[in-house]
């Protein structure tokens, strides 16, 4: 039996995908369709790449989503407001050299809301859309086997901090039943769940 390569992670985005995903992030106007246009290519572009590398299972390379764990405040209720950014812990150790990095634009500009409300899913239609990119890219390109990565209840619970549930706990399994609807559908795609 063959030893089978993949990877999991965002894949670099062209500038076109990061204009997208910013000016979404930020609300300003921007062209659905050609957003939609713009992630089918990142998406095509991705998938060949991974298959001239040799990789067995591919995925979309997370081109839609602005982060691997904050997406879900885009596709889920119950997000919002900023959350105040921890720096890592070596780099407080060298405070000039943080705040050179911040003001040079090393750290991200993107929100981090915290938990507000009930978390519950606003539907899967940017999950579809995801879906139907990578399985276009992977016929297009005749590879059979593809996965979708998609945030665990504990990583969301990392990077969007609770301020509604009474306990972690609480909030956790509210993740995980809003996240269920995503996972399922990822696999009744017939891709993997990563």
């Amino acid at each position: 039996m063959p030893l089978l390569a993949t990877h999991v992670g965002s894949l670099p985005r062209p500038q076109e995908v990061v204009d997208f995903l910013f000016a979404r992030e930020q609300g300003e106007p921007f062209d659905p369709a050609a957003f939609d246009a713009c992630m089918a290519r990142a998406v095509d572009r991705n998938v060949q790449r991974q298959k001239e590398a040799g990789i067995d299972i591919v995925s979309d390379g997370e081109a839609s989503k602005i982060s691997y764990a904050t997406y879900v405040k885009d596709r889920y209720t119950g997000f919002g407001g900023d959350s105040p950014r921890n720096a890592p812990a070596d780099l407080k150790l060298f405070p000039t050299f943080l705040d050179r990095l911040a003001k040079e634009g090393g750290t991200p500009k993107y929100a981090r809301p915290q938990c507000v409300g009930p978390v519950a899913s606003k539907g899967q239609g940017e999950l579809h859309k995801d879906i139907a990119n990578l399985k276009t890219a992977m016929a297009a390109h005749g590879v059979g086997r593809g996965f979708m990565n998609a945030a665990s209840p504990g990583v969301i619970s990392l990077f969007l901090q609770n301020a509604h549930y009474a306990t972690r706990e609480e909030y956790l399994y509210a993740l995980a039943d809003a996240m269920r609807d995503e996972y399922r559908t990822i696999l009744d795609a017939g891709l993997d769940l990563l």
